[in-house]
């Protein structure tokens, strides 16, 4: 496949060795899952897609698909209070939005998210300070852009004043900061965001000679979900910044990696539990996640649509395979922090069924997808 190509800026990829940021030691999901006995001993054919589930029509319509998950996902707050619930009302938010809304309005959802989510608007503190749940903040700017109130826009900045990122180089703080330092910065224009965000980004240096980022130092493999968190930031920190910013090294390489993502897409359009190793289940968030990026750089500008689209519709077309009418999805791995060795990631666990986590990235990427073609139409009527 040929690479893919951003617009010409002149620029090359760097990563520079110098930035090193302390942080606690968490999961991606915000804190250390404890993985009982019975949920190990389970096998993974019975982990397969459920038979009684009911499956969406071939080549299902992505509006349909958002409307579908949010009618699931972002109507709560996850037990651990952590990202997957800001994405899912974010998510819910962007639906409403949308050129092409047919559901809930704007003003209802916005009106819903601020019931559900009153005690912590109310009390920004009481959000732990791990990073995975300062990232729940990641709705509120669109909260805000929808009612204005002071209340939403706090709640994003206090979050985003709170987060430190981890000295071993984790890939979930290139989402965690992405989405909180880049989305303060556009809210506020405040520059001490902005260099706080494209110095941690710069400063990474766990990306390898194939293109692909380790977990972090501690843990030298390509972890799915790792990669797409990767993926993720970049495109969080970008829709802020750029072109505003000077940071077209971060494109650049930003570019260079899903060019390397995508030569690791499986032929169902999913990428496997590690990026680098076909003999790995098909793993849903990722794909999610890596698909919303690709699908975000076209929108944006950022990518060429030969050959990225080809490889977003793939995507698109292998997740929503995997979504049931109930919102059930296949193949979430679980909450996942450093693991010890390889073999631990091949053997990590994965739910299937409704996964807050993997719901919320599959509504993003739904959305995303239906943002595209509702431009690409409105182009082509012009």
């Amino acid at each position: 496949m040929a690479p893919f190509r951003a617009r010409p800026s002149g620029r090359v990829c760097s990563h520079p060795l110098a930035l090193r940021l302390g942080a606690s030691d968490v999961s991606d999901g915000g804190v250390s899952w404890a993985v009982g006995a019975a949920t190990l001993a389970r096998s993974r054919s019975t982990l397969q897609r459920q038979s009684n589930r009911k499956e969406l029509p071939v080549n299902p319509d992505p509006g349909a698909v958002a409307e579908l998950l949010a009618a699931v996902y972002g109507h709560e707050v996850d037990s651990s209070v952590t990202y997957p619930t800001g994405v899912a009302f974010s998510g819910r938010l962007r639906l409403a939005t949308g050129q092409t809304a047919k559901g809930e309005s704007p003003t209802d959802v916005a009106a819903q998210i601020s019931r559900i989510a009153e005690p912590l608007l109310q009390e920004p503190a009481a959000v732990p300070e791990a990073a995975p749940c300062l990232a729940l903040a990641c709705f509120a700017d669109e909260l805000f852009a929808v009612t204005g109130a002071a209340q939403h826009r706090e709640f994003l900045l206090h979050q985003a004043n709170r987060f430190v990122a981890d000295p071993d180089v984790r890939v979930e703080d290139f989402f965690f900061a992405g989405t909180l330092l880049g989305r303060a910065y556009a809210l506020t224009g405040e520059a001490s965001y902005r260099d706080q965000l494209v110095s941690f980004l710069r400063s990474i240096d766990t990306c390898q000679p194939n293109g692909l980022y380790w977990h972090c130092h501690a843990s030298p493999w390509h972890w799915g979900r790792g990669n797409a968190f990767a993926a993720l930031g970049f495109t969080e920190a970008l829709s802020c910044l750029h072109p505003e910013a000077d940071v077209d090294d971060l494109l650049a390489t930003h570019v260079e990696h899903l060019t390397a993502l995508a030569q690791h897409q499986d032929e169902t359009g999913l990428w496997h539990q590690l990026i680098d190793d076909s003999t790995t289940y098909l793993e849903h968030s990722a794909t999610t996640m890596i698909g919303y990026a690709i699908a975000r750089g076209l929108r944006r500008g950022w990518l060429s649509e030969d050959p990225c689209q080809e490889v977003v519709n793939r995507a698109w077309q292998g997740a929503a395979e995997r979504i049931g009418t109930g919102g059930e999805l296949d193949q979430v791995c679980i909450g996942t922090g450093p693991l010890q060795s390889r073999q631990a990631y091949v053997e990590r666990p994965f739910s299937t069924g409704v996964d807050a986590r993997g719901g919320a990235m599959a509504l993003w990427f739904a959305v995303e997808m239906l943002r595209l073609r509702e431009e690409g139409e409105a182009a082509g009527e012009g």
